[in-house]
């Protein structure tokens, strides 16, 4: 990883046909000696602006307002002094590029990739190595450019980038998040139309508006920025396009990762920040997807929030995860033999222990002892399933909030919600994804299960660790690609409760790397919707005013079973220092 002594050399503004004849404009630094000598090449390619990635920034902390969010293609000084070019593209139809933007991640901007690839290979700077970098938006597209195999794509570095559009990060658990109704303003797109417009007919579109705004439950008719959005879909396509595709289908398919991941055959490093914004939005493309999906040599590497050398300074200038960077590329693009390969895939940084953790598996199975701690009256959780007759079911009412989509905070008031705790007699490390088997019945055809966890200390200070989500009516389960620390929703259709009714609700929540200390609980809250307590710090695993969610529109009565008919429970992964093992679905 020596520095080279040399300048920079920035070409500007470099237009690359397209096979459609398209021509899309890059910026490329190199090492100003590379005009008499080759050098592999990193790509980055979003829809933030190429300009931008270069913009002489202090680094700052990722602040709620987003202002320097996409900044994540890399420091090309950085690269460039290793030995790279870094060549960052606009990707179709955005700032300097030709080109229809056709929502996130269409197809033709996945096939742009790998044109882009193969023409820097063909370059006389470039020896024939291509990488590709950058997080978020610029890691989402290297799953799909990979997934089209272009033959001099060597490796991949994807760090925090989601992997499927639908449950990641649009409607989590079939709940909508406001992500999509304020990405128009973050995306430069010159010229963009809705996929929906093509989709469907007009009279389908009226249709589904129609039954957008009729139907009280989705609380859309109580926001102006969603009418807005609904009734101007050529000003605001993107929100538009999410809004009238409420559950999983072909739209989503095309944009997502997951989809396409066993395509993928280059080296791949995975990795995320736990207990962050990440959470909400990037977690499951490395930890449910990558990992699983991806047949080629490969990494993960999870942080603890953003601290550990993680990257959620913006710009994406963090130097240890940039030396990281250089390490993966040396060894797959320039075959220097550093040893990155000799280590153990799977690094975790494990919050409270303050030194990483090492696996050759995820989730960590031959540690992990699977443990029920069950939902008891009295805001208890404990290991014992022998219920009494006191364990009655709770009840709590949910009156319906005003539905917020920008960075304000909550109109209402602060609706109820259930909590349940269990304490440590021992430090306990719990590492892995974790779920909820939740006995409940409502007053109403649906509702939304808004899942916290939290690790609270023995002065009454938390840290919210992560999230999980469930609309009631999405509630349906593909037995054959759930486990049981991660139920697998089909989200394909919509299916009433019937009410009073009481019914199973298995619900995934986001993984932990956490050491429970002597002395501190762990805290389980049920909420009927998100809020955002400006009293407290700011909680980055809601991510308020970007990622939060459109309330529920109905009032509705949760009430909620702990019984030995209905032995609620959340599972979780304790890490032993024997051996841990598995066990058979129980969906």
């Amino acid at each position: 990883m020596a520095e080279h002594d040399c300048e920079v050399l920035i070409e500007r503004d470099v237009y690359v046909t397209m096979r459609d004849g398209v021509r899309i404009a890059v910026d490329i630094y190199r090492p100003q000696d590379s005009q008499n000598k080759k050098f592999p090449a990193l790509l980055a390619m979003s829809p933030y602006s190429k300009a931008a990635q270069d913009v002489a920034l202090y680094p700052k902390e990722l602040g709620m307002n987003g202002e320097l969010a996409g900044m994540e293609a890399g420091d090309s000084g950085f690269f460039v002094s290793r030995g790279y070019a870094h060549v960052i593209a606009d990707v179709r139809g955005t700032c300097k590029s030709e080109g229809e933007y056709v929502n996130m991640f269409s197809e033709k901007e996945q096939q742009d990739g790998y044109d882009i690839v193969e023409w820097i290979a063909d370059q006389p700077w470039c020896d024939g190595n291509v990488g590709m970098v950058g997080i978020s938006y610029f890691a989402v597209i290297q799953y799909l450019v990979a997934a089209q195999q272009p033959p001099h794509l060597k490796a991949i570095f994807p760090f925090d980038g989601w992997g499927d559009l639908y449950r990641d990060i649009t409607y989590h658990g079939g709940i909508p998040s406001v992500f999509a109704c304020g990405l128009q303003k973050e995306i430069f797109a010159h010229t963009s139309r809705s996929v929906s417009r093509q989709m469907y007919s007009k009279e389908e579109l009226d249709r589904r508006i129609k039954n957008l705004l009729d139907d009280e439950g989705t609380n859309y008719k109580r926001n102006p920025n969603i009418i807005g959005q609904l009734e101007a879909p050529d000003a605001f396509p993107i929100g538009f396009d999410y809004l009238m595709n409420r559950v999983d289908g072909s739209f989503y398919r095309e944009r997502s990762p997951n989809s396409k991941m066993d395509k993928i055959k280059v080296p791949t490093y995975l990795g995320s920040t736990l207990h962050f914004y990440p959470v909400c939005m990037h977690l499951p493309g490395a930890t449910t997807w990558g990992w699983d999906l991806i047949n080629a040599p490969k990494k993960l590497l999870l942080f603890s929030e953003a601290k550990n050398g993680g990257q959620e300074d913006r710009p994406w200038t963090s130097r240890s995860m940039l030396e990281e960077v250089i390490r993966w590329f040396d060894h797959w693009l320039k075959g220097v033999e550093n040893g990155i390969m000799d280590e153990p895939p799977v690094k975790i940084w494990v919050r409270g222990k303050g030194e990483p953790r090492y696996s050759d598996e995820w989730p960590l199975i031959k540690l992990t002892k699977w443990s029920k701690y069950y939902l008891h009256s009295n805001s208890m959780l404990t290991k014992d399933d022998d219920f009494s007759s006191n364990d009655s079911p709770e009840v709590f009412e949910y009156k319906v909030t005003l539905p917020i989509v920008y960075g304000s905070t909550p109109i209402s008031p602060k609706p109820n919600f259930l909590s349940y705790s269990i304490g440590f007699d021992r430090d306990t490390e719990i590492i892995g994804p974790m779920s909820l088997e939740l006995y409940a019945s409502l007053s109403t055809d649906d509702a939304d299960f808004i899942i916290v966890v939290k690790d609270v200390g023995p002065t009454g200070t938390f840290t919210t660790l992560t999230r999980g989500w469930l609309k009631a009516s999405h509630r349906k389960l593909d037995s054959g690609r759930s486990k049981p620390w991660r139920p697998y929703h089909l989200h394909t259709d919509v299916d009433p409760v019937p009410l009073g009714q009481v019914n199973a609700y298995s619900i995934e929540i986001q993984p932990i790397a956490n050491l429970f200390k002597k002395d501190h609980k762990l805290q389980l809250e049920l909420w009927p919707c998100d809020w955002y307590d400006p009293a407290q710090p700011y909680d980055w695993t809601l991510f308020w005013g970007l990622v939060h969610h459109i309330s529920y529109g109905k009032d509705t009565t949760y009430t909620i079973f702990h019984d030995q008919e209905h032995p609620s429970h959340l599972l979780v992964p304790e890490i032993s220092s024997e051996q841990g093992g598995q066990f058979e679905l129980w969906f």
